[in-house]
C-alpha cells in the first residue's frame, strides 16, 4: 500500500517507517505539521529547510502544511484528504502505546477514508531506543521538557550514553513527552545529513507556562 509518513523528524517516526517498509507499505511522503510561521515543525522545533533535507535524503515527498494548535486537527484531516485523492492509502504513525493518540490517528485516518499503520504499537519502549541504535539510526535530542530534564541534555546525541544518563523517571523512547530527537542518519538513508546544533533556547508556552528547552540546530 502507498503510505504517507506522519513524521516529526524524529526516531520514533522514522523506526516506523522502517518497519512499515517492511510489512507491505510503500512510503512515498512525510507528512511534518509546521507552527504558524511556517518554519519550523510543532513540538520538535527543527527548521523546515533541515526537514525537507531529511526527506530528500530518505526519497520521500515532503508535505509540510501550517496549523495553530487550534486548527491542527482541521488542517490535518483537510492534508490528509488531498492526499487520498492522489492515491495515498495508508499514514504510518510512530507511536508505542499511549491510546488517546491512537484514537485521534484512527478518527483523523477515518475522516480521509485512509488506513493507520502504527508498526510499533504496544512494543517495549527500552527494546526500541536500543533498536533505534542497533540499526544505526543517529539523532540529535532537539527538545527537553523542563518538567523531566535539565537543559543540559538538549543538544546531546541520542546514544548509549544518553540513555544511561537518563533519570529512573524518564522514558528511554520520551514517549510522554519527555524529549524528542531529530534523526540526520540510519538505514533509510541515502546520506547523512551534516547538521550541527548552534546552541539552545528556553521557551515558555502561555497560558500554561510550561517551559521547554529547544536546539538550534542548522546545517553545518
Amino acid at each position: 500500500m502507498r503510505a504517507i509518513c506522519a513524521a516529526s523528524g524524529g526516531k520514533d517516526s522514522l523506526i516506523a517507517i522502517w518497519h512499515a517498509a517492511r510489512n507491505g507499505f510503500t512510503p512515498g511522503a512525510m507528512l511534518t505539521m509546521l507552527d504558524e510561521s511556517g518554519k519550523r515543525n510543532r513540538s520538535h522545533g527543527v527548521p523546515l529547510s533541515l526537514l525537507r533535507l531529511q526527506a530528500e535524503a530518505m526519497g520521500l515527498e515532503l508535505v509540510a502544511p501550517s496549523a495553530s494548535w487550534s486548527d491542527y486537527e482541521k488542517v490535518f484531516v483537510s492534508t490528509l484528504r488531498e492526499l487520498r485523492k492522489q492515491g495515498w492509502e495508508a499514514v504510518i504513525f510512530g507511536d508505542i502505546d499511549l491510546q488517546p493518540h491512537r484514537d485521534w490517528e484512527e478518527r483523523v485516518c477515518r475522516a480521509a477514508d485512509l488506513q493507520p499503520c502504527l508498526p510499533l504499537w504496544q512494543r517495549d519502549r527500552r527494546e526500541l531506543a536500543a533498536e533505534a541504535l542497533a540499526l544505526g539510526f543517529r539523532a540529535i535530542v532537539v527538545c527537553v521538557d523542563s518538567r523531566f530534564l535539565p537543559d543540559e541534555f538538549c543538544g546531546r546525541e541520542f546514544d548509549a550514553r544518553f540513555l544511561e544518563d537518563l533519570p529512573e523517571h524518564v522514558d528511554p523512547c520520551g514517549e510522554n513527552g519527555e524529549f524528542h530527537t531529530f534523526v540526520y542518519a540510519g538505514p533509510l538513508f541515502s546520506r547523512a545529513l551534516d547538521v550541527r546544533v548552534a546552541g539552545t533556547e528556553a521557551y515558555v508556552t502561555t497560558p500554561a507556562s510550561q517551559r521547554y528547552c529547544f536546539a538550534k540546530l542548522e546545517a553545518a
